[in-house]
């Protein structure tokens, strides 16, 4: 079974920069793809990028685009979100989820099957 545990999330001051990471434990070298949502109080979760983990093809939301980066070191099993140049709004609950089958979007949390307990994020 394979467990996520996400870190690095913590204050900020608007235009700083955070890395989160995400330590898997388990087979994660079989999942499809890998991600990053977030989610503020009150509002639905919010898909941020995601990466195939077979090819490291890295996709994003258009919030982000220029600012985060995606990554994974699939020797350490671990996948990291680069936030640079960071917003109030980026302030969230970050969380980073795995998708093991083959149908479905990598860009839907409804595909995601494995789920870390997230790290919080604020930005000031």
């Amino acid at each position: 079974q394979v467990q996520l545990v996400e870190s690095g999330g913590g204050p900020v001051r608007a235009g700083g920069s955070l890395t989160l990471s995400c330590a898997a434990s388990g087979a994660t070298y079989s999942s499809r793809c890998r991600g990053w949502f977030r989610q503020a109080p009150g509002k639905e979760r919010e898909w941020v990028a995601s990466i195939y983990t077979d090819g490291g093809s890295a996709y994003y939301t258009d919030s982000v685009k220029g600012r985060f980066t995606i990554s994974q070191d699939n020797a350490k099993n671990t996948l990291y979100l680069q936030m640079n140049t960071l917003k109030p709004e980026d302030s969230a609950m970050y969380f980073c989820a795995a998708k093991f089958e083959f149908a479905g979007s990598c860009r839907e949390s409804f595909y995601f099957g494995t789920w870390g307990q997230g790290t919080q994020v604020t930005v000031s």
